[in-house]
């Protein structure tokens, strides 16, 4: 667990029914999306390292709005669990879980959601401690039905699906015993974002925070 945070993981994903996976082409476009969301009523984030502003987004989310729990997505190497946490994330996602991406994240005592596609994968994160992963590729793995006959084995588990997960199809998962919340970008679509469209993204999030009604 990171020292900038009590919170667990799941603890992090009951926070709201969806998680938005955010991709921000500057620090200012950051700051604004991550307060329409608050303003929505969605008080997590995940913020994807894919664009060469992420990091600079990151610190400025973390100095700017303390209301929203700040993470950091797409992260694959161990470089970037250092910098990410550095830079002010309370939890990180990464789409796979490498041994050398866990060890990374053991060592920096940060919340993580790391993917896992198949049992094998999420027994193997269950054996170092991990209750709570990401699903992913959730639609091309086997959606909502493999979740569902996944609780029968591995009953102690909990999910968070992404990849393909939309507001057409986001009830299905949140409807599942073992699923604390799902990701997707259709709360912050980067149009919205390029066009500073806050109010937009302030409503969409605040549509995705009553589906777990």
């Amino acid at each position: 667990m990171s020292t900038a945070t009590t919170l667990t993981m799941e603890e992090i994903c009951r926070m709201s029914p969806v998680v938005p996976v955010v991709k921000v082409p500057s620090a200012e476009a950051a700051v604004s999306v991550a307060k329409a969301l608050v303003r929505g009523g969605v008080p997590v984030i995940e913020l994807t390292l894919r664009t060469p502003a992420a990091i600079e987004a990151i610190r400025a989310i973390a100095a700017e709005v303390p209301d929203i729990v700040l993470g950091a997505g797409t992260v694959t190497t161990p470089e970037q669990v250092t910098l990410a946490v550095e830079a002010g994330a309370r939890f990180v996602v990464s789409p796979g879980s490498p041994a050398d991406l866990q060890d990374a994240v053991l060592d920096a005592n940060v919340p993580a959601l790391l993917g896992a596609a198949t049992t094998t994968e999420m027994m193997q994160l269950a054996n170092r401690g991990w209750r709570t992963m990401k699903f992913f590729p959730a639609e091309a793995a086997g959606g909502a039905t493999y979740l569902a006959n996944v609780r029968g084995p591995l009953p102690d588990l909990q999910f968070c699906p992404t990849g393909g997960v939309n507001r057409k199809n986001a009830a299905d998962y949140l409807a599942l015993a073992n699923v604390a919340c799902v990701g997707g970008s259709w709360i912050t679509p980067e149009a919205a974002i390029d066009a500073g469209d806050w109010a937009t993204i302030e409503r969409l999030a605040g549509e995705a925070a009553q589906l777990g009604g």
